[in-house]
């Protein structure tokens, strides 16, 4: 005898019923219980692990890479004021177009190191009125100031100030020169002693543009 029209239909019903409670409880089962293993089930409203980046986002660094952020900054800066100085004073296109080169390469990083130490929890260097370089004093006592090395003294820079055309051409290739071999200096330090990676990769590009510079300098100079 075949089954009535209602009852397989109440037969079907009640099968759909218990296909659909299975699935909710194999679903939700394990929901508050991932059997220690960090999963939760598709209800859980559990966070996913914050990433490295996330916890510390200024990563990784050690007090190298604060001596180098800390020394680079008015390092470029000073760069940056020779370079700014040779739109007037210069009389060579090719240097004019170097003390550009120079500016727009460094004043971007000047940026970038000071958001470091700023996420670092560290006192970016306060820029001095008028970029007076009388606390780095002269080439004399450069030797005592193992972060600034290359720095021009207030002197030298006044000296700077004074000149034009051909004469300031010179002197600023020359300075500008010691300069460059400072920095090269102070970024193979961070290369060696560095532990935050973004410093080391800057240093690594610092040295390389500045030691073509040099050598481009050295040759406007004659000196190639």
């Amino acid at each position: 005898m075949k089954p009535t029209r209602p009852l397989m239909r109440r037969i079907t019903l009640v099968a759909a019923a218990a296909t659909s409670a299975l699935v909710l409880t194999a679903c939700g089962g394990n929901n508050g219980d991932s059997g220690g293993d960090g999963r939760s089930g598709h209800g859980s409203a559990a966070k996913p692990a914050a990433s490295p980046s996330a916890q510390d986002p200024a990563g990784t660094h050690n007090a190298a890479d604060v001596a180098f952020a800390k020394g680079m900054i008015p390092h470029h800066r000073q760069a940056v004021e020779m370079a700014d100085l040779a739109v007037t004073r210069a009389a060579s296109p090719r240097v004019k177009e170097l003390a550009e080169k120079i500016k727009k390469a460094q004043a971007p990083e000047i940026k970038t190191m000071s958001g470091w130490l700023t996420a670092w929890g560290e006192q970016v260097p306060e820029e001095m009125p008028g970029m007076d370089h009388s606390a780095h004093s002269t080439h004399s006592t450069h030797s005592e100031m193992p972060g600034m090395k290359g720095m021009q003294g207030m002197k030298e820079m006044d000296a700077l100030k004074k000149k034009s055309g051909s004469d300031f051409d010179t002197s600023f290739l020359e300075m500008m020169i010691g300069h460059h071999r400072g920095a090269v200096q102070m970024a193979g330090t961070e290369k060696d002693k560095g532990a935050y990676g973004r410093a080391k990769t800057l240093a690594a590009g610092i040295i390389k543009a500045q030691n073509a510079e040099i050598a481009q300098m050295n040759k406007l100079l004659g000196k190639s």
